[in-house]
């Protein structure tokens, strides 16, 4: 494993830096709308929690799912992230506390966590357009259109990077202005009468709870670009604290409108039906924006997710966990190879339904989060002095004490899930564990060439106090 050495920490890949010096690295402000599509993307999706539990649950699980869930994996996130800044990301982490062989499992499963997420923005993004163009509700016609917008999104991240940041913030801005436009209609129309609606008896409790998790969670996923980001020791925690605030702001709000400013029809609150409240608020111009800003909204989630499946690939490569074919980089410093198979699992998936992908994908996501949090516990009680550039404010009682509440609600997230998603879900959990072994032997007989770096030294870090941010 890559070593500290000295104030800071040198990750993989160095004999590379003369060919890759002159490739751009992210900035913050494009790294927070990177966090934000990673995460969100905006409110579109959500509709669910209020056809699930009403008004006042759908409301209070925005508020209080962040201080449960998203702050404790982002403060993880910014502690391990500038602790090791490399692509590999939580890779490394669990590696580095638990064993290489747990560091492929925890690879596995997030990235094939991701790649299920990102197979779900095809049918987000034609699901809010198929009201304005009913043939892209089914058939060869919407197959079709799957694949194009994947062919499309994958060539925008093989261009680089930075260009995808940049398209993100644009983006993020288009899809958020509408809803700004939108509150300040609806004030007059807002009865707050609205929001106090809740009838327990009628909970879909499962659905409302995957909603949620799906909504808040991958933080994390950030922490896999931490090689290509500009002073990551500084630029990754804030721009985990500015997306924090504009991710659950970019919830509240549009669901505090919604819900206050038309009667209350949960039937009717599924993917896609912020488009009919804007209708019913502003008229059909609003109408078109948001379903405009919803198609474009998943475009940015797709590419976010993109980068940070496929460079996940090219770090693991780099540290030897995958052949060195994974490792090659594009003329624009992306890679491609990692970008090209994280793109043929996207189509591959793009059949499922929405429900049926966020249950798959949230179970697959537990059990790798389960792993991130030991290796983060483990990592302070057997390096409590190693550098840190920037560490969460707690002790290691502490440290344990962060942990507790999400690994509750992981275990109810996994108690929720369907039978169909249980066993698919533990098949490919499986496979993972029996394809690190196959792998070792490929490598062992040299069938196919893996990096060197295989071989490096175990994780030691120098025992120096923690620079506070």
């Amino acid at each position: 494993m890559a070593e500290f050495h000295g104030i800071g920490y040198h990750g993989l890949g160095e004999e590379e830096a003369p060919r890759l010096e002159n490739i751009r690295k992210v900035s913050v402000i494009p790294l927070v709308f990177l966090i934000f599509y990673e995460v969100s993307g905006g409110p579109f999706g959500i509709e669910d929690c209020v056809g699930a539990a009403g008004p006042l649950l759908a409301l209070l699980g925005f508020l209080v799912f962040p201080f449960i869930w998203s702050i404790p994996e982002a403060l993880i996130t910014a502690e391990m992230g500038t602790m090791f800044p490399e692509n590999a990301g939580y890779v490394v982490w669990v590696s580095s506390a638990l064993g290489p062989y747990w560091g492929f499992q925890q690879g596995w499963m997030k990235w094939l966590s991701g790649v299920i997420d990102n197979a779900l923005y095809p049918v987000l993004f034609l699901d809010y357009l198929k009201s304005a163009i009913p043939a892209l509700g089914g058939g060869l016609p919407r197959m079709f259109a799957v694949l194009l917008l994947t062919v499309m999104l994958t060539y925008m991240n093989y261009r680089g990077l930075t260009i995808v940041g940049w398209v993100a913030v644009s983006l993020g801005i288009f899809s958020l202005l509408p809803f700004v436009i939108m509150g300040i209609i609806a004030i007059p129309k807002l009865e707050p009468s609205r929001w106090l609606v809740v009838n327990l008896h009628t909970v879909d409790w499962g659905l409302f709870l995957n909603t949620l998790f799906w909504n808040l969670n991958y933080w994390d996923s950030i922490s896999t670009l931490a090689g290509e980001v500009q002073d990551p020791n500084r630029t990754l925690p804030k721009a985990l604290f500015y997306a924090l605030i504009l991710v659950v702001c970019g919830f509240f709000f549009p669901l505090l409108i919604g819900t206050g400013a038309i009667r209350l029809d949960r039937e009717k609150w599924t993917d896609g039906y912020f488009s009919d409240i804007a209708k019913m608020i502003g008229g059909v111009w609003l109408t078109w924006w948001i379903q405009g800003a919803a198609a474009l909204s998943n475009m940015g989630m797709f590419v976010a997710e993109m980068s940070s499946d496929s460079f996940q690939l090219l770090g693991m490569a780099e540290r030897g966990m995958l052949p060195e074919l994974f490792r090659k980089r594009s003329r624009h410093g992306t890679p491609l190879v990692g970008i090209l198979f994280s793109a043929s699992g996207v189509v591959l998936l793009s059949w499922l339904s929405f429900q049926e992908i966020v249950a798959a994908e949230n179970f697959l996501y537990c059990f790798g989060m389960i792993l991130e949090f030991l290796a983060f516990i483990r990592l302070r009680m057997k390096y409590p002095t190693a550098l840190r550039p920037y560490k969460i404010p707690v002790s290691t009682v502490g440290a344990i004490l962060l942990c507790i509440p999400p690994t509750v609600l992981i275990c109810v997230v996994l108690a929720l899930a369907s039978l169909k998603v249980m066993i698919v879900s533990l098949c490919a959990v499986v496979i993972g564990l029996v394809m690190q072994p196959c792998l070792k032997y490929i490598d062992k007989k040299r069938w196919v060439k893996f990096s060197v770096n295989s071989h490096l030294p175990e994780f030691r870090p120098a025992e120096q106090g923690p620079l506070h941010l």
